[in-house]
């Protein structure tokens, strides 16, 4: 059922610690990019695309669930709102060795409405706990759910309160809580991860009233210190695009996060650790660009960052891209920065000869 294993990983049956946890991305979370992840952090818990049942159920199941032992602790994240369907979903799950499953009630898209899945469930809470339910049920995994504080005209933390309550008798013992509301209609998914303002106040109020319930938050935090301060208030964070965009932070998580000894990796050696997973992938088919797209942000920040951006979007979508793309892009960076550093000098000098001229 996996692809490749590159490197020894966690249990895939161990109890997962959700202090911290890289969220589902439609388009950007697939396996490729999960595995580029495990190179920088072994312990967060990783997050499949939104995969819905119909595609699980009546697709090509094997291509939605497949991965490689290198990701766990890794979910599935489920969209569906037929408790039979989802039942059956996770009994696939289960076989194909997934640690958990996750229930989509948070996306407000159009397409995810139409469908009767995703944010427009926390307006059914009845029927929520009863997917809940028939998923546990179904397998030994925990079902796990992951919602908004509320969408549309629901005010207060009455409705908030009473889904979670739903969710939680029916034995749902981890929400994931994005903490904005959504807005149905007149809101792209984009405005709504942006838009409704952040109330992280009504998240921890869920963690009183429900203390026995593992609440992980989500939404607007961008860095691995603000998933730490978060920690003093619920039980974990989860990060989205800051940590897809500046990908090299992940290095820091295992530390400190979870006291484990520092990893001293550089950049580089990510690239080329990944090596031999691209050869694989490569004699199978795989075009270069489908994993390259997600270390685009590796050198962010960092000198010769543009210039690695820039070689591997205009060379690792050409049909024959192999490895020497990568190396080339690194090579290349190495330059931009060695230039980089070697003008700076020269302006130092400059100014101390002013300086001294003056």
């Amino acid at each position: 059922m996996s692809t490749t294993d590159l490197a020894a990983s966690p249990s895939s049956h161990a109890a997962l610690d959700r202090r911290f946890c890289a969220a589902p991305m439609l388009d950007w979370s697939d396996r490729h990019c999960r595995v580029f992840w495990r190179q920088l952090s072994r312990r967060a818990v990783l997050y499949t695309e939104m995969v819905t049942t119909g595609a699980l159920l009546h697709g090509d199941a094997e291509r939605h669930l497949n991965f490689g032992d290198i990701e766990h602790p890794l979910a599935l994240q489920l969209g569906g709102s037929d408790p039979a369907a989802l039942a059956a979903s996770v009994k696939l799950a289960e076989r194909w060795g997934y640690d958990e499953v996750n229930l989509n009630c948070g996306c407000p898209s159009d397409r995810v409405q139409n469908g009767f899945f995703g944010a427009c469930l926390m307006a059914r809470p009845a029927l929520v706990a009863d997917c809940v339910k028939a998923m546990q049920d179904a397998a030994s995994l925990p079902i796990t759910v992951k919602h908004r504080i509320g969408i549309d005209d629901q005010e207060g933390y009455g409705p908030l309160r009473d889904f979670v309550g739903s969710i939680h008798d029916a034995g749902c013992n981890t929400v994931i809580v994005h903490a904005r509301k959504a807005w149905l209609q007149g809101l792209s998914p984009k405005e709504n991860r942006e838009i409704p303002p952040l109330d992280y106040n009504m998240v921890y109020r869920l963690k009183r009233d429900f203390p026995a319930l593992e609440v992980i938050i989500n939404g607007g935090i961008e860095s691995i210190d603000d998933a730490l301060s978060q920690l003093s208030q619920v039980d974990g964070s989860m990060l989205g695009r800051s940590i897809y965009h500046s990908p090299y932070s992940l290095l820091e998580v295992d530390a400190r996060i979870y006291g484990e000894s520092p990893r001293r990796l550089s950049r580089v050696e990510v690239v080329e650790s990944l090596y031999p997973y691209i050869e694989g992938e490569l004699g199978r088919g795989t075009r270069l660009h489908h994993i390259s797209r997600h270390m685009l942000g590796l050198f962010n920040g960092q000198p010769g960052g543009k210039q690695f951006r820039r070689h591997i979007s205009q060379q690792a979508h050409h049909k024959e891209a192999g490895i020497e793309v990568l190396q080339e892009a690194l090579a290349i960076t190495e330059l931009a920065a060695q230039r980089l550093a070697e003008r700076q000098l020269e302006r130092k000098e400059q100014d101390s000869q002013e300086c001294k001229a003056s």
